[in-house]
């Protein structure tokens, strides 16, 4: 069926439809329509089905993409999931939220003259078919193992690990200090990249195949991590990293002046039909004011396009560095820029103006200058170039860092980097404690879900070895006692 591939050379690339900015800006549902059944196959048969695919080279769990772009294009779309799901834990999720400019569609071979193949609306097209049809299972195992570990955070490493040895047979509990499951995916992504029923059905589904969640449960304060460690053969740290980098600036006290996370959980937990008091007194929120948001991510992405659907009177994101050079995914800056944000680029904040509230951004207009030994340009103020930027809501996107684990679960055996985040050994993602595993961004620091995901699969194959490794331990260990105790009462009863 070749016949039906490599038709980048006479089809043009096409995304799904999306909705005009003055609409979309209106409400919180997703921007993109699907794809039908005929444009999915059209854009999936583009793939040229190059010998080496630097799409799946680039993406960090090496999904099967041109194999499942093809059945996709031939119609065979119960095998098209089965590929994706067989490398992927969540392919609807990341197929939203990846950026993959910057991954698998930023490096199809495709010559950018006729650009690249559109994987990740086709990845979320197969996956979203598939429960339609359900075609997506529980993750029942063949058989039970005796074996349980226990699972530290509900986020995307977590939960792809409970996946992973939920499967093998294990009896996986997952505890999470938040009342959903999803981590980030559920309050800090915003339902126009990610509505919450995506993420939430997953919860519903992995509750039936016998995974147990305990929710609202604070590992430090509502159990320790030594009991964890009597309770289970195994412990899996993912946490994530939900500490805000601040910004020691004059002003930074003011009122007004608030966190990314705190506004953009604040929003979800609205939009989920929570009681959110600081929502409800429009201390988070941006109906009528005037909003500058400060940082270069996708979380400032996600910050910015948030206030645009609250209402804001107007929205700035202040930017040090240029467009080129933001770490945050062209193709949010184009969805922000349609939705009418408006980008300072090359101007850092210097100070939050005002008495009791903030009033505005005291602000320096940058320029770049030459590269340091990273290979990033340095970047210096323009002397005489202060501007004010209205505000009466500022927003830090600034990053997060990872909380200090050691003193919240009260280990302090947990050894971490000068960075704050839990080391393990590469190899077998075990930290110094023997039995507990780390992974996501809790050991990268703040990424990706795909590399969340990624951690998540390679930790359930490690703690599978490692427990069963132990077990094989205790047995052998089990006989040798038992031999040596029918020696023992041979000898005893020769005397």
């Amino acid at each position: 069926m070749t016949e039906r591939m490599l038709q980048f050379v006479r089809l043009q690339q096409q995304t799904p439809d999306k909705r005009a900015a003055t609409v979309r800006r209106e409400d919180f549902n997703e921007i993109y329509a699907r794809f039908d059944p005929p444009r999915a196959a059209e854009q999936a048969s583009r793939c040229s089905q190059c010998g080496v695919p630097f799409c799946q080279i680039h993406c960090p769990l090496q999904n099967n993409i041109p194999d499942w772009l093809k059945l996709t294009a031939e119609g065979r779309m119960e095998e098209a999931y089965e590929l994706a799901a067989a490398t992927n834990t969540f392919p609807e999720i990341c197929g939203r939220v990846c950026p993959q400019d910057r991954l698998c569609e930023g490096n199809c071979v495709i010559e950018k003259g006729f650009e690249s193949v559109t994987i990740g609306s086709v990845e979320r097209y197969i996956v979203d078919t598939a429960w339609e049809n359900g075609w997506v299972k529980p993750p029942t195992p063949k058989r039970e193992l005796p074996y349980s570990v226990g699972i530290i955070g509900a986020g995307p490493a977590g939960l792809a690990a409970a996946e992973r040895l939920r499967i093998r047979g294990f009896q996986v509990h997952v505890y999470d200090r938040y009342d959903r499951v999803g981590g980030l995916m559920i309050y800090g992504i915003p339902n126009f990249k990610l509505e919450k029923n995506v993420v939430l059905r997953r919860w519903e589904q992995y509750a039936a195949g016998g995974i147990h969640f305990h929710m609202n449960v604070a590992v430090g304060q509502d159990v320790t991590l030594d009991q964890l460690r009597g309770r289970h053969d195994a412990v899996f740290i993912a946490t994530g990293v939900y500490k805000a980098r601040d910004i020691a600036l004059p002003g930074a006290g003011l009122g007004g002046v608030v966190a990314a996370l705190d506004y953009l959980t604040a929003s979800n937990r609205q939009g989920l039909g929570d009681s959110v008091p600081d929502f409800d007194s429009g201390a988070l929120d941006a109906a009528g004011r005037d909003v500058v948001v400060i940082g270069g991510g996708d979380t400032a992405m996600d910050c910015v396009r948030t206030a645009i659907r609250q209402g804001a009177k107007s929205v700035s994101c202040l930017y040090r560095r240029d467009k080129a050079n933001m770490p945050g995914s062209m193709r949010e800056v184009h969805n922000a820029e349609e939705e009418g944000v408006r980008f300072l680029w090359l101007s850092a904040p210097e100070a939050f103006l005002g008495e009791g509230d903030v009033t505005g951004v005291r602000a320096v207009k940058m320029h770049l200058g030459l590269s340091d030994s990273t290979g990033r340009q340095q970047v210096a103020p323009i002397e005489g170039s202060h501007f004010v930027q209205p505000a009466s809501l500022v927003i830090k996107a600034l990053g997060f860092d990872p909380e200090d684990l050691p003193t919240a679960f009260n280990e302090p055996a947990l050894p971490v980097s000068r960075w704050g985040t839990l080391k393990v050994n590469h190899r077998t993602l075990m930290t110094a404690l023997p039995g507990v595993f780390a992974g996501g961004d809790i050991v990268r620091g703040a990424s990706l879900v795909v590399w969340g995901i990624r951690d998540g699969r390679d930790a359930a194959e490690h703690i599978a070895s490692y427990v069963k490794a132990q077990a094989g331990v205790e047995a052998q260990a089990g006989v040798k006692a038992q031999a040596g105790m029918a020696a023992s009462a041979m000898m005893t009863a020769a005397e």
